[in-house]
């Protein structure tokens, strides 16, 4: 045990020299890091043994982090229901929240490990759409976790469309209240603000809106030229933190200045960043829904994207019911690195939309006795819901990878057919939206893939994190043992890389429990 103990050291340590190019220097490199999670005095993740409390935080135990509770897809006997229906997106926030967690040794909290936001944070290698703007591939595997059943993956590629492709009516909307005050909160904000503004183009329109116990329009339609971004930058550097937060005056504000620059053919969207802790005007989760789904289907469609920041009283459940509501997406920023990851290196992922309304439908063949759609769990929807082209579902942005993940239990002696996937969608990417759909067969025979590989030991590790009904025999030593066969794979991404350092922190805290 001590000779393996040493070599994943070895392995966790090799990985971790990886860097992440700045978007400034790309052929250099950012050397912040994820430092500082000291696991030897740290608390041990909730779903480890000996989890307990910090002793740090407030809230609910989470880091400080308020998430609405997830009941886990179970289950489905393919006799009963052969086909599985739900929406897609592309959402991160849960990873790095993650990441906050064990980084600043606090307990990961079950409610806030969304698997597949964990698994969607990467990028794969899926073939990319030649024709259309989604495209489909199917993967199969052994289930590490349990040895009965298989891993069934459906990936999803969006064809590239860059912001310079057309021009761009962005509205910062700012939360200035003083649950923002902070280096980590507003100071983050800040220069993750002028990163983005940075990176968009002459022809781009910025204004910027703040709230806190009122509101306020700081910019109005400043252009993205030199001495443009000069006046965006000023601005943004004057703002502070103070007062209460009227989260939906400043949204009602931000969508009337998006329609005042309104550019028809154009990307219009509002970028929130805050730590979604409403408390002034309206502040039910419902209400601010309905309110917000108005302007989807309005005639001047502007998309809604969510930048979280912050902890302690930081409302997740607020800022994801905004992104779902808003035909939008939602990242949560820990620190400068992963400001840069949405907001340069996947710029055109966080503003461009590619795929409006994208849902998916998975029908499994009698080879197939069960299966368990692994994550999506509050995106399910009917038959009826994903036949209906009105239906409102995700969105994915511009040249990204969205995967779906299956377990499933097959027939003795299944050979042939075991499913059929279908994603359907609303193609933006021309003048005019058009309805598509795309598909992709399963069978026994079907192959793995690095990606899978990959993509298993991420579902293990968040199955293990959130003390899942469904983690059989899923063990973070398996994990990382897995990640040493994929050393190169693994290296050729700083993501990933990272990703092997979380779960090797995680696996020592398991093993000081255990001795």
């Amino acid at each position: 045990m001590k000779k393996f103990t040493a070599a994943l050291a070895a392995f966790v340590a090799a990985v971790s020299v990886v860097s992440f190019a700045a978007c400034s220097a790309p052929n250099g490199g950012y050397d912040g890091g994820y430092g500082g999670g000291d696991w030897s005095g740290g608390t041990i993740p909730e779903g480890l043994p000996g989890a307990g409390d910090s002793g740090e935080e407030t809230g609910d135990g989470g880091g400080g982090f308020v998430h609405d509770s997830i009941v886990e897809n179970g289950f489905t006997d393919v006799a009963e229901e052969p086909a599985s229906y739900f929406s897609l997106d592309r959402n991160t926030a849960s990873y790095s929240q993650m990441r906050y967690q064990i980084e600043h040794g606090n307990k990961v909290y079950a409610d806030s490990v969304r698997i597949e936001e964990l698994i969607n944070y990467f990028d794969y290698d899926f073939p990319a759409p030649e024709e259309k703007a989604v495209a489909v591939s199917a993967y199969l595997s052994d289930c590490p976790w349990n040895a009965a059943h298989k891993l069934m993956l459906a990936g999803i590629k969006t064809a590239e469309k860059k912001t310079e492709s057309v021009n761009g009516n962005y509205v910062f909307l700012v939360d200035v209240s003083g649950s923002m005050s902070g280096d980590s909160r507003l100071g983050l904000a800040k220069k993750g603000l002028k990163l983005l503004a940075d990176n968009l183009g002459d022809g781009d329109i910025i204004s910027i809106v703040t709230y806190a116990s009122g509101v306020a329009t700081v910019l109005d339609g400043g252009e993205c030229s030199e001495s443009g971004k000069t006046a965006v930058k000023a601005a943004i550097d004057k703002l502070k933190a103070g007062g209460s937060t009227n989260g939906s005056g400043g949204l009602q504000k931000a969508y009337e200045i998006a329609d005042k620059h309104y550019i028809t053919g154009g990307n219009n969207r509002v970028i929130i960043i805050s730590d979604g802790d409403f408390n002034v005007g309206i502040y039910d989760k419902n209400a601010l829904q309905e309110m917000i789904s108005e302007r989807t289907v309005a005639e001047k469609s502007v998309y809604l994207s969510v930048l979280g920041v912050g902890m302690g009283n930081m409302r997740d459940d607020m800022l994801e019911t905004l992104a779902r509501s808003g035909n939008g997406n939602y990242a949560y920023l820990d620190n400068m690195t992963e400001a840069e990851k949405a907001l340069c290196h996947e710029l055109n992922g966080t503003l461009v939309t590619v795929a409006k309304d994208a849902k998916a439908g998975v029908t499994f063949e009698e080879n197939v006795i069960k299966y368990r759609l692994i994550g999506y769990d509050s995106k399910l929807i009917s038959k009826d819901e994903f036949e209906d082209d009105a239906t409102d579902t995700g969105e994915i942005g511009s040249n990204l990878c969205v995967a779906a993940l299956y377990e499933i239990e097959l027939a003795e002696n299944a050979a042939g057919k075991l499913a059929t996937v279908e994603v359907k969608y609303k193609d933006v990417t021309g003048e005019t939206e058009t309805n598509e759909s795309v598909t992709a067969g399963i069978t026994a025979s079907t192959p793995s893939s690095d990606d899978l590989s990959f993509i298993a030991c991420v579902a293990e590790f968040g199955l293990v994190l959130r003390q899942s009904e469904y983690a059989a025999n899923a063990d973070l030593y398996a994990v990382l043992k897995r990640l040493e066969g994929l050393s190169e794979y693994v290296a050729a991404d700083a993501y990933r890389a990272e990703f092997v350092t979380l779960a090797g922190k995680a696996s020592e805290i398991y093993n000081k429990s255990q001795n």
